[in-house]
Parts: structure tokens; C-alpha cells; sequence
């Protein structure tokens, strides 16, 4: 996620340089001629031999480190050589094709399918080529479908990876369908905070509120033009000369849709992790952020006439319309929390693609300004568009605070919201609902930024705690303080040139997610 980030603020930054790249980013099969392919034969073949060799190890490896440790298996060198053959021919495709998504899933899920009918596809003698070839066909596949929906004119502008995707999408939808819930097993996700008094959870909320009203005023402040806080006061009285007025007035809106989104986006991440009981779910990672970025793109690049409004609408029912199609799939009599978090990966990918091949398919004047939309950003933003998260903001923080002993509940496991006369799943369905809205009506406000509602509960609960009641209230201030500085950072490092507020905030998430993913190997 980091790099790919990284890779997106590259594309923004040096777009005239990088023309093309973005097609190819989602893997195309019209970059190269057919020399490149035939260069790279002879390494995949001496790869394909490597693994091969390693079949028998890998056999005996499938039955688990300590069988295959007493039968005699090198395991530690078993798997850096296999990791390192899968390693050369990933890089080998990327660099034919771009990068392909999903095939490396969906190839080695067909084929294990077709292992319970054929036998002998259970050894990975067979199981490697077969993959190969699946997988090949799986991208003639799609690239014929492609072609034959589009025309070869029109087909060879749409990446192959774009259908090659939403295939992977399905599998990844189809397993969580297949799979059993753990989700009553498993524990709340802040098990291991300790118990935090009333005075420290006072003391944390005035310390976060000013460091906000210290990250606003510098956000102000900060810029292409550096201003000073009495310009900040001559233009609230109407008095500021023209150049600092023009920069205030383009910065005021900037930094309260940061503050807002932000705050929508951790109560939203706080609804989520509670309900679901999973310290790595957040609205962004659950699609519903990209179900209404897809809504946002469909209005930019089908030309629908209309105000900001038709935008606002268009994002909230795609990310609504979105949350109901996840939450339809994952029901089993009740929401069942880790089949609904795959099904809602699954189904942003899918919904990603879809406004890929838009964005893709429209002017390719616009596909800066709208990559630049779809990474997260706040510029030329409006209070217009600050309004609809605000409002959103005042309804569905006192809905979620009423419902905290609810979310305190569903926070520890499946039996004991019962235990105590909660409707569990009536409970669950509504913050859920809460959750989903307030995160689609954020993406009209400042994009598609991911991580701000992973990050800023965790912080809140390390802390204040446990209790929703004070989590609830400090994760939002946290939210808002995260994207104030991320957009602020995004300003100024490289000014005049700008980094998307969701980039930077990637570039920062990333690693945090991958320390929660250390922490949480038991």
C-alpha cells in the first residue's frame, strides 16, 4: 500500500513524463513486442526447473513444519528458495505486462479445486506447471473478453489486469463464502490495553484538541506563501490585502474539510473495529470508501450535469448500496465479522477496478485531476463541500455515543451482548450502518484516504483505554489531527508542487499496519 502510494504521487508529480504509466500500472498487455517475451523465456524456464526440483520438499513441507523437519526437509532454505523463484517470476511478469493482478490467487485456487477430481494435481510436480498454464489462460481470457466487449481499438487502452482483478475479486469473495467464522473466538480488539482513569482521558482530550488547534492555525499558515497569525486576523475581519486574502480563502476550506473527513473517517474506523472485532478493519479496507469514490467518478466522467450535490448523492448511495451488498453476502443469520471483512476487501478491489477502467475510458486530460481526487486530496475544496460531513458529523456522532454500551459489548465477543438483553446483531447492523455512511459522505469531502480510521482508534485506546464512550470522542480528534498534518505536509514539502493528503497518509499508515500485523502474529 505504501508503494503503491508512492508510486501514484510519482504519476501526479511527473505526469507529463509518466503518460501511460498509470494504464500499465494495472497490468497491460500492450506495452511491449513479442522480443521482450522471448528474452524472458529462458529464465522462466531455468525458474520452472528450480521449482520443480523443490516439488518433493514442498510436498512433504504441506504437512507442516514439524513432519517435515523429523523427515529430513531443510525447511528454512526449502522456503527462501521457493519465496525466491516466486519473487523472480513476479518480477519477470511486471515486467512484460505491468503488474497482473489476482492471477497468482485465482491460478493456484482453480487448480487445488480441480486437485480434489485430478489427483495427482495435489503434488506440486503437477500443481506448478498446472498453475502456469491456468494462469496463462486465465489472461488470454480476459484479455479476449476484453477485446470482444470493447473492440481491439478501445480494448488496447483498458489494462488486461483490470478484468484479471475483478476475477480475483470473486475468488477472494467465493473463499470468504466458503470459509468458518472465527469471529466469536476471537478476542476484543484492545484485550490488551490497560484500565484508564477519568482524569488521564480529560487530560488526553484537551492535549488533542490543542495540538488540533495548533496543526489548523499552522495549516493556515503554511504554504507556497507563509503567512503570519495576525494575517489570520485582519482576514477574519475582511481587512487582509488581496494576495493574503486569495491564499486564506483557498486554505480555510482546505483545512476544514481535512478536519472533518478526518474526524469521519476515525469515528467511522472506531464503529467498525468494535463491531467487527478485527484491529486491522477500517472503512477503507472494507470498501466502502472505494464504493463511493466509484460514485464520485461515475458523476466526473459520464458528464451527468448537476451541482456538487448529484455528487454527494451518487457517492453516498454507491457506498451505501456497497456496505448492503457486503453485509447481504456475509449474512448467516447475523453478521459474521470475519466473512464480512474478506468479503469487503473482495469487493473493493472489484469496485477500485471498475473506477479504474472509467477514469481509464474518459478524457485522458482528466485523469490527473481525478487520480489526484481518488488519492485523497483536498484541493479546491469549498465550505460547500465541508457542509454535508459536518451535518453528517452532528447526527452520527450522538447516534454512535448512544450506542456505546451496545459497541462496548459487541467489542468483547458473541455471547455477551445476549448476556446483557442486547440485540446483537439490530445493534451491529445499525452502527454498521452509521459507519458506512459517514465514511462515503467523507469521500465527497476529500477523497479516498485509507489508514485514518486503522490509525486513530488504535491511538485513542492505547490512550484512554477500553470504554467507547471516551475512545469515540478522541479517535475523532485524532482523525482530524492526522489528515490536517498529512494535508498540511502534502502543501508545503514540495510546494508549489502538492502531495494528496491520502498519499502522505499512506506513506505514514503502511508501516503502522504492518507493526499491528507484527503484534498480532499469536
Amino acid at each position: 500500500m505504501a508503494l503503491d502510494a508512492a508510486t501514484a504521487m510519482l504519476l501526479i508529480l511527473f505526469k507529463e513524463s509518466t503518460t501511460g504509466l498509470y494504464a500499465w500500472g494495472s497490468g497491460s498487455l500492450a506495452q511491449l513486442n513479442i522480443d521482450a517475451a522471448l528474452r524472458a523465456v529462458p529464465v522462466i524456464v531455468a525458474v520452472l526447473v528450480v521449482a520443480v526440483l523443490l516439488a518433493r520438499r514442498l510436498d512433504v513441507l504441506g504437512l507442516g513444519d514439524d513432519t517435515a523437519a523429523s523427515l529430513g526437509v531443510p525447511i528454512r532454505s526449502t522456503r527462501l528458495l521457493a519465496i525466491l523463484c516466486a519473487v523472480l517470476l513476479t518480477s519477470l511478469s511486471v515486467t512484460l505486462a505491468g503488474p497482473i493482478a489476482f492471477i497468482g490467487l485465482a491460478a493456484p485456487v482453480a487448480v487445488r479445486l480441480m486437485a480434489d477430481r485430478i489427483g495427482v494435481l495435489s503434488r506440486h510436480a503437477f500443481l506448478i506447471p498446472a498453475c502456469g498454464l491456468v494462469g496463462a489462460l486465465l489472461v488470454l481470457l480476459a484479455d479476449a473478453v476484453l477485446r470482444a466487449v470493447l473492440g481491439a481499438q478501445a480494448a488496447a487502452s483498458i489494462p488486461t489486469g483490470i478484468p484479471t482483478s475483478l476475477l480475483g475479486a470473486v475468488v477472494i469473495v467465493i473463499l470468504a463464502l466458503r470459509m468458518r467464522d472465527a469471529g466469536s473466538a476471537r478476542p476484543a480488539p484492545s484485550a490488551r490495553v490497560a484500565v484508564r482513569s477519568r482524569r488521564r482521558f480529560v487530560t488526553v482530550l484537551l492535549v488533542v484538541a490543542a495540538l488540533l488547534v495548533a496543526t489548523v492555525v499552522a495549516g493556515l499558515l503554511a504554504g507556497s506563501l507563509w503567512l503570519r497569525t495576525g494575517d489570520i486576523a485582519l482576514w477574519l475581519q475582511g481587512a487582509a490585502p488581496e494576495l493574503i486574502a486569495r491564499a486564506l480563502d483557498d486554505r480555510a476550506p482546505r483545512v476544514a474539510a481535512a478536519v472533518v473527513a478526518g474526524a469521519a473517517l476515525a469515528l467511522s474506523g472506531t464503529v467498525v473495529q468494535g463491531t467487527v472485532r478485527n484491529p486491522l478493519a477500517e472503512p477503507g479496507v472494507l470498501g466502502i470508501t472505494a464504493g463511493a469514490g466509484l460514485g464520485a467518478v461515475i458523476v466526473v466522467t459520464s458528464g451527468i450535469s448537476g451541482s456538487h450535490t448529484v455528487l454527494v448523492v451518487m457517492a453516498v448511495a454507491v457506498g451505501v448500496a456497497t456496505f448492503a451488498l457486503i453485509t447481504a453476502l456475509s449474512w448467516r443469520g447475523g453478521i459474521l465479522p470475519d466473512r464480512f471483512l474478506l468479503i469487503g476487501i473482495g469487493c473493493g478491489y472489484a469496485l477500485s477496478d471498475i473506477s479504474t477502467f472509467l477514469l481509464l475510458r474518459a478524457d485522458p486530460w482528466d485523469t490527473p485531476r481525478i487520480l489526484t481526487w481518488l488519492s485523497g486530496t483536498t484541493y479546491g475544496r469549498t465550505f460547500a463541500d465541508v457542509l454535508p460531513v459536518l451535518l453528517t458529523l452532528l447526527i452520527a456522532g450522538p447516534i454512535v455515543l448512544g450506542l456505546r454500551r451496545q459497541l462496548d459489548l459487541l467489542s468483547i465477543d458473541e455471547d455477551t451482548p445476549k448476556i446483557f438483553g442486547v440485540r446483537r446483531e439490530a445493534a451491529r447492523l445499525t452502527l454498521l450502518t452509521v459507519a458506512a455512511v459517514t465514511a462515503a459522505v467523507s469521500v465527497t469531502a476529500i477523497g479516498v484516504v485509507a489508514f485514518v480510521g486503522l490509525v486513530a482508534p488504535h491511538l485513542a485506546r492505547g490512550l484512554v483505554g477500553v470504554r467507547h464512550g471516551r475512545i469515540i470522542p478522541v479517535a475523532m480528534l485524532l482523525g482530524a489531527l492526522l489528515v490536517c498534518v498529512a494535508d498540511a505536509l502534502g502543501r508545503t514539502l514540495i510546494a508549489p508542487s502538492q502531495i494528496p493528503a491520502g498519499l502522505m497518509m499512506a506513506l505514514v499508515g503502511a508501516p503502522y499496519f504492518i507493526w499491528l500485523l507484527r503484534r498480532s502474529r499469536a
